[in-house]
């Protein structure tokens, strides 16, 4: 039965997914390695609240292809379960808007049990859909028995990491200015605001400060007006120049180096250092909020720079980190009008958010003369990473893990993985570590692992061992009902102190929901209260790959966690991945309206094509992504290679060719494509397992290219050759070979197309994904065979590109071509004329080693470099140059040639070669070639090429009429006599090309159309 050439990949893949799933392949590839050697893989886990998009199907794709690849070659891949993330924001702020509420008010109100109960059935909302796209796309991973974050044994595990860091003093609680959202209630860590940063306009103000007992002012510059009602102090740089200056009719304090870009023209009075400035007193810029101490007067601070403003820094050490840090040095207690909203208190503008009140705080600064002036800029500021909300620098109790203690050993572990790409390691990772903060962990919020820290009056601290350890310590009547580690269940126990018998309370937080994921190497396995000896064989992980802004995200966390407990890198190797963009490089949204739904792609492309495409560029950078794109890119590959297959399998059904009737390679183009099967074998090894995924990607679509449109082309007829002789079993054998290590190699990449070529390419196995995976076989690889017919592919890839210059069709033949190269590839170009006069369809193949007469050489005169040389002999040297034969020069030149008393050289002088009357030059990409292309066309040629467009046109009826390859037709035809006087001067030609056994004048019944060639017409018959 003949397959057709219209591939329907989409319906193959639902085919293929049908097979897997009864026949449970996934599982027997798992039993097939189980004991092997390991491979440890870690899944990023995701939070199914929400609807997977395009990026997730990138992630899962990458993941796929190194499990697969590992899997095939015989490696036991551990754990090889998926994972989810269900604790934190994300989920909250999806319940928060299906209750129609978003503030902690309106979630208390509504209780925490019943809060945390939606949470909990929010986090699988989506899971279905997960699964299903995670099926879809061909990733094979246990979903069944995936890691949980919000089971009790994950928050267990988490807990016993969390108890070993107290005990070694590295989770300690302080009072600190922390990033903080104002809608969540909550402080975030330096990680998660990395992830949220935004460009802005902002208001940038010049405020006055009075000088007390002085007629003069502090000039000072800030982006944040709202912090102005709670100025403590101002700051300067002790060794900064500074100027008292005059400006219409007032006097200054300000930085020397920032005087002309603040104020322009001013007259300087004075000239000090900043430590002179220290100690003077100001007055008060807005007199609401209460002080009872000592304040307003000026500091030094190393933090104080030129680069912007005046070179003065206001401080609000209840809002800036550096702030807090001068008034703790001052002894001064930081005052704070502005409540855990972000609205203020204690002002004119109580009730308002602050970043809402700032033009009324500038309104209010000019109206009291207090405004030097106003500004917009435009600067990057951090949002929350989940609901946007710009962030405030918040003075808090919060708990810490002193991850800067451990700054040293996290450059030291990161020494030991292999980042791809490379930059990263010592780049934005290798920064962000050798910055490191330490980590805000607690978390004002209700859906979480709870902080597991209990204090009592007296200050003493119980963490207990587990959740057995906790219910020990509780008195029995205090456990609830259905008791799980989460809030309120945690904070209804009744614990007395061990040490004094006090009650103690819970610390009322929760903690960050990345310390969750970052635990997953030893709390999937509920470790170290089980599967020690199972953690300790999977520990550090192989591989793991994400997205690029998890260098902020998820690589650090697991990285922070396991050098503080463990004092290693949790991972070898790490794979990052850019961002999915729309068809114009913008970002995908959903509000923008250019997101796509992976599944809605994959059902009209083929999941098989989306993969490839995402794996034909490097995958850390970002990349253009459309159906368009994606069903070019496959055309150019997969549909190829079908065509391949196709051609391969209709033949050999006609010629009832099987895998036992391989034979001897007999021919020199089989011993090539088998050559280069091998060397594709070696490249994608080697490249697979250096994670370079495109350049595997490009090996292959590489040998798919030569397999069609060299070994094919070349071999065609070799296959339509009535007997069945060794020439043709040879090409049978060699492009079965082929298209079955192919399979086989392709695996990992087009799952689904592997495993359909493979069953209908007489696998011996139930899957080609229980196959191995393809070796190189060296005896078979002769590089010097591959040399020589790249050479020949090289040349006729470059006859064919000077015939589409000269917008000649390849139909069309012409009566020469040309190769100048050098002597030593005369012998490989010599051995392949007869293939290139086919390929490149001339008459006749020139070698030359000069251009000769296909060129006129003209002399173009360096005038810019002749000038200083010759000075004034410039014209009698050029004079002189117009004497000799440009051919002459051209030769000389190299070793410079003497003119009138100057030696010329190549620097001097321009050699120009422009092709003769009819001739167009193309170099040879890759090798120092040029081949020059007659395109200069004879009555003779001309009708010969009219010949083949009839040819092709008959092959087009035939493949209308669903012919076979080798049935025999009748033609007959009637038309323009130009195109009569073609088919009457070349009938032999195009009734063997067209398998006609009768090729006559006149009208036939039988299948028939009108065709126009060159613009002349032709009404074309066959008979079959």
């Amino acid at each position: 039965m003949e397959i057709k050439n219209i591939a329907d990949f989409p319906k193959v893949e639902e085919e293929i997914l049908r097979k897997w799933e009864e026949g449970k392949i996934f599982e027997k590839l798992r039993e097939k390695n189980r004991g092997n050697e390991r491979f440890i893989f870690l899944e990023g886990p995701p939070t199914a609240n929400g609807m997977p998009h395009i990026g997730h199907a990138l992630t899962r794709s990458v993941k796929d292809i190194i499990l697969r690849y590992k899997a095939m070659d015989g490696y036991d891949i551990q754990p090889w379960i998926g994972g989810w993330d269900c604790h934190g924001l994300p989920v909250e702020i999806e319940v928060e808007k299906k209750l129609g509420i978003n503030s902690k008010r309106e979630i208390e109100k509504f209780g925490i049990r019943e809060f945390n109960k939606l949470c909990r059935e929010s986090v699988f909302k989506y899971r279905d859909e997960w699964i299903k796209m995670t099926k879809r796309i061909g990733f094979w991973i246990d979903m069944e028995n995936a890691y949980v974050t919000m089971e009790d044994y994950y928050i267990e595990s988490v807990w016993w990491a969390l108890k070993k860091m107290y005990e070694e003093g590295l989770l300690v609680k302080d009072y600190k200015v922390v990033p903080y959202c104002p809608r969540c209630g909550t402080p975030l860590s330096s990680h998660e605001v990395a992830q949220g940063y935004k460009n802005v306009k902002d208001p940038s103000v010049y405020v006055k400060f009075k000088v007390k007992d002085e007629n003069a002012y502090f000039l000072v510059w800030t982006t944040t007006p709202w912090t102005l009602p709670s100025n403590l102090l101002l700051a300067v740089g002790e060794d900064i120049d500074y100027v008292l200056v005059e400006k219409d009719g007032e006097r200054y304090y300000i930085a020397k180096a920032r005087l002309k870009e603040v104020l322009g023209e001013a007259k300087i009075l004075k000239e000090l250092k900043g430590s002179q400035l220290k100690g003077k007193r100001y007055e008060r810029l807005i007199p609401y909020v209460p002080v009872n101490f000592d304040a307003f007067y000026v500091t030094t601070a190393d933090f104080v720079s030129t680069e912007d403003g005046t070179g003065i820094v206001h401080i609000a050490p209840a809002f800036g980190e550096d702030d807090y840090n001068v008034c703790k040095r001052e002894g001064i207690p930081l005052i704070k009008p502005v409540d855990e909203e972000g609205k203020f208190t204690d002002t004119p503008w109580k009730g308002m958010f602050v970043k809402d009140a700032d033009n009324h705080i500038i309104e209010w600064l000019k109206k009291e003369g207090k405004l030097y002036k106003k500004e917009k800029v435009e600067h990057s500021y951090p949002h929350c990473w989940r609901c946007g909300t710009p962030l405030l620098y918040y003075a808090l109790d919060t708990w810490y893990i002193r991850m800067s203690k451990k700054r040293e050993e996290l450059i030291k572990n990161n020494e030991t993985v292999n980042w791809k790409p490379e930059h990263l390691k010592h780049g934005r990772f290798g920064n962000f570590l050798e910055e490191v903060k330490d980590w805000a962990l607690s978390r004002n919020r209700y859906w979480g692992t709870p902080l597991p820290v209990w204090t009592c009056p007296d200050g003493h601290v119980f963490i207990p061992e587990g959740k057995e350890d906790l219910l020990k310590h509780a008195e029995p009547d205090s456990i609830p009902e259905h008791f799980e580690l989460h809030r309120p269940y945690v904070d209804e126990l009744k614990i007395k102190c061990p040490v004094c018998g006090k009650e103690m309370k819970r610390e009322p937080y929760l903690i960050d929901v990345w310390f969750d994921s970052g635990s997953a190497p030893f709390a999937q396995f509920h470790y170290p209260y089980e599967n020690k000896d199972e953690f300790e064989r999977s520990f550090p992980v192989d591989f793991i790959t994400e997205a690029l802004d998890q260098t902020r995200g998820w690589f650090y966390t697991l990285m922070a966690i396991s050098t503080v407990v463990f004092n290693r890198a949790p991972y070898k190797n790490v794979l990052t991945l850019g961002l999915i963009l729309d068809e114009d490089g913008e970002k995908m949204s959903k509000s923008k309206g250019n997101a796509v739904d992976p599944m809605e792609i994959m059902n009209n492309v083929g999941a098989d094509a989306v993969r490839l495409y995402f794996y034909s560029t490097p995958v850390w950078k970002s990349r253009r992504f459309s159906e368009n794109l994606v069903r070019e890119y496959a055309q150019k590959t997969l549909m190829t290679l079908w065509n391949v297959y196709v051609f391969f399998k209709n033949n050999a059904s006609l010629d009832n060719f099987t895998p036992d009737k391989i034979g001897e390679i007999k021919n020199e183009l089989d011993s090539w494509l088998l050559s280069r099967l091998n060397t594709t074998i070696v490249e994608v090894r080697k490249n697979l397992d250096s994670l370079d995924i495109h350049k595997a990607t490009k090996a292959i679509e590489v040998f798919i290219d030569e397999l069609s449109n060299w070994y094919l082309r070349r071999s065609r007829r070799r296959f339509w050759k009535e007997e069945v002789g060794e020439d043709k079993i040879s090409a049978y054998t060699s492009l079965y070979l082929a298209l079955k290590e192919l399979a086989k190699l392709l695996a990992p990449f087009t799952p689904f197309f592997a495993e359909y070529m493979y069953g209908n390419l007489w696998g011996k196995k139930e899957s080609v994904h229980l196959e191995e995976y393809p070796r190189p076989r060296k005896e078979l690889i002769n590089k010097k065979l591959e040399e020589e017919m790249n050479v020949a592919i090289r040349i006729a890839e470059a006859g064919r590109r000077a015939r589409q210059l000269a917008n000649i069709k390849l139909r069309q033949p012409l009566a020469s071509m040309t190769i100048v190269a050098d002597e030593k590839f005369h012998p490989i170009i010599e051995k392949f004329v007869d293939v290139l006069r086919e390929e490149v369809n001339v008459k006749e193949i020139k070698i030359e080693s000069s251009a000769g007469s296909m060129v006129s050489i003209e002399i173009k005169p360096n005038y810019r470099v002749l000038g200083p040389k010759l000075k004034g002999d410039m014209k009698k040297v050029l004079k002189e140059l117009e004497k000799l034969p440009a051919e002459e020069i051209a030769k000389k030149i190299k070793n410079g040639v003497e003119i009138a008393g100057y030696i010329l050289t190549e620097e001097d002088i321009n050699i120009v070669e422009k092709p003769s009357q009819g001739i167009l030059s193309v170099e040879v990409e890759g090798l120092p070639m040029v081949v020059y292309l007659d395109t200069n066309i004879t009555e003779e040629l001309r009708l010969e090429g009219l010949a083949r467009e009839i040819v092709r046109r008959i092959q087009a009826m035939r493949k209308d009429m669903d012919l076979q390859y080798a049935q025999k037709i009748k033609t007959f035809y009637e038309g323009d006599e130009n195109l009569k006087r073609a088919i009457e001067k070349f009938r032999d030609y195009i009734m063997r090309e067209t398998q006609s056994i009768e090729l006559e004048e006149g009208e036939k019944k039988g299948y028939q159309k009108e065709w126009s060639i060159d613009g002349m017409t032709i009404k074309l018959v066959i008979v079959s």
